[in-house]
């Protein structure tokens, strides 16, 4: 379970300023229906509470930069993500109290650093850098089914309830020390005294921290292969750990300090497996292309872009198969899109292609190809041959499909591109209206379609669909004070002042919360 803070990055400045801020601070009572370690969790840190502080957290990281919402990476992380939830559920380690009032919800991290980790009310994120150097989805998923199972335990409440109890402990021993030396003690007895409490205290917390890796070590394993994993993946992921644990990592991988890989750890993995005859997982045409985009978008300096143009030229192949060729190819394609070089990127994108046909059929890998096809013909404005790459995909009509018809929408020239793919967006954020990037997409859609007032309103939903209530607010204020024009759609004026009365109200709901005796003057959400 990671804490976030593994560099002086914004993301992590905001969780810890919003779990500092909503983190209990009354006396700690015990509850019933315990964990399986046998902790208690206090009344303060309840399901309630843990979901409120898990939203706030995804307020701050879903407005920092280095939050990441890429379709074609969020819908591969989902699709490895649901069936493990799926898992935890047949097995009952999802209770009724929390399985429909969590959100069990992944999202991405840009960061080069091995890492992921859990926040309250089921929220998990995962770094580019993690799945870059994974080598299989069973890999990918056991480092999830990790996290999740931190979850499913209540790992952040108890880790909290036990916190508390440290810290009584040290300044226990802090107040003995003290006595000591009020009553003329020696200093020395009264120092080791106070010493000897905190040392105490600390190795309880990293005792607790211990068990609750074991804990979720072995409920991950469970969630894994219940989900149609290979079990193996856990243990292949651990190897590949300590292999990078021998590194100076200089920092990235956190999730070796967060995570501590022991011998005892590595070697439950492998009795787990059991005595048989196993295998390691085995490589995917798509996974391996997930990576390799992991790898491009995880760093957005130039240097690493050119770096990655040329990554093809050293590539080797992995059991007679050229996986990591086609990765390869496929990074210096997007790449060479990053940086606008685009005759090299349909060389690479072609040489990808061939390396794809090279290793049989693969309808996913083939897919992600198609993909980077449009991506590639959207950045070179030409709608025709984005919209001809797409046609080898008939007959999809996800999320993925939506986005790429609606980059294509905002660079051709015939508008009728721009409304199709405007009524898709539509249609879409009507039942899923928490899509912060569907929204962004349908505001620029709106404005190439000379609708204002649409634009404004989707502008505002899409700052609620983040949590800025304050700036959907002053979005939909806006739009209102422009629908006071003759020439205004009068009935999206109406859905603006209707929903402006709706955010309001959540604002006021929301402000209850953080001040329940009443918000102090100028006061406003964080």
């Amino acid at each position: 379970m990671s804490r976030l803070l593994n560099r002086p990055s914004r993301l992590a400045v905001a969780c810890l300023s919003s779990l500092l801020m909503l983190a209990p601070q009354t006396p700690l009572r015990a509850q019933v229906n315990l964990p399986s370690l046998g902790d208690v969790v206090s009344d303060e840190f309840s399901i309630s509470n843990e979901r409120r502080i898990g939203d706030q957290v995804m307020r701050s990281i879903k407005l920092d930069p280095d939050y990441l919402d890429d379709p074609l990476l969020f819908e591969y992380l989902s699709n490895i993500w649901q069936p493990l939830v799926g898992a935890s559920t047949r097995l009952g380690n999802l209770g009724e109290d929390v399985k429909d009032r969590f959100a069990w919800e992944p999202f991405l991290v840009r960061d080069r650093s091995v890492n992921a980790f859990a926040l309250p009310g089921g929220y998990v994120g995962v770094h580019l850098g993690l799945i870059a150097m994974t080598a299989s989805r069973d890999e990918l998923a056991s480092v999830l089914a990790h996290e999740l199972s931190h979850v499913t335990q209540r790992h952040i409440a108890r880790s909290v309830t036990q916190e508390s109890r440290n810290s009584l402990l040290a300044t226990a021993a802090m107040l003995a020390g003290l006595l000591v030396a009020v009553k003329g003690g020696s200093p020395d007895v009264a120092n080791a005294a106070m010493i000897g409490g905190q040392a105490a205290a600390q190795q309880a917390s990293l005792n607790f921290s211990r068990d609750m890796e074991r804990e979720a070590d072995r409920i991950g394993f469970g969630v894994l292969t219940d989900a149609g994993y290979a079990g193996t993946g856990m243990y292949s992921m651990f190897e590949r750990l300590e292999q990078a644990n021998h590194l100076n990592d200089s920092g990235a991988f956190p999730y070796l300090r967060t995570h501590p890989l022991t011998s005892e750890r590595i070697g439950d993995a492998r009795a787990r497996l059991g005595t048989g005859s196993w295998e390691r997982p085995r490589s995917a045409a798509e996974h391996v292309l997930m990576a390799a985009r992991s790898r491009v978008l995880m760093d957005p300096r130039a240097e690493s872009w050119a770096k990655l143009q040329n990554l093809d030229a050293g590539a080797r192949t992995i059991d007679g198969k050229s996986y990591e060729q086609l990765g390869a190819r496929y990074a210096s394609a997007l790449a060479s899109i990053k940086m606008r070089a685009y005759d090299r990127a349909e060389a690479a994108l072609g040489a990808a292609y061939l390396e794809l046909s090279n290793l049989g059929s693969d309808m996913r890998g083939m897919r992600i190809l198609h993909y980077l096809a449009a991506e590639l013909a959207v950045a070179r404005g030409r709608p025709d041959a984005a919209m001809a790459a797409l046609k080898r995909l008939d007959g999809e009509r996800g999320r993925v499909m939506l986005f790429e018809r609606a980059k294509i929408g905002m660079v051709d020239p015939d508008l009728s591109s721009a409304r199709d793919a405007a009524d898709g967006l539509q249609t879409f954020v009507a039942v899923n209206n928490r899509d912060a990037t569907a929204w962004n997409q349908l505001a620029q859609l709106w404005e190439r379609l000379n609708q204002p007032l649409r634009a404004v309103r989707a502008q505002g939903e899409a700052r609620a669909a983040v949590g800025d209530l304050n700036g959907a607010i002053d979005r939909l204020r806006s739009g209102l004070r422009q629908s006071k024009s003759r020439d205004s759609d009068q009935i999206e004026a109406s859905v603006i002042d209707a929903r402006l009365r709706t955010l309001l109200y959540e604002r006021r709901q929301l402000m209850a919360e953080m001040y329940p005796r009443g918000a102090p003057p100028g006061a406003e959400l964080p």
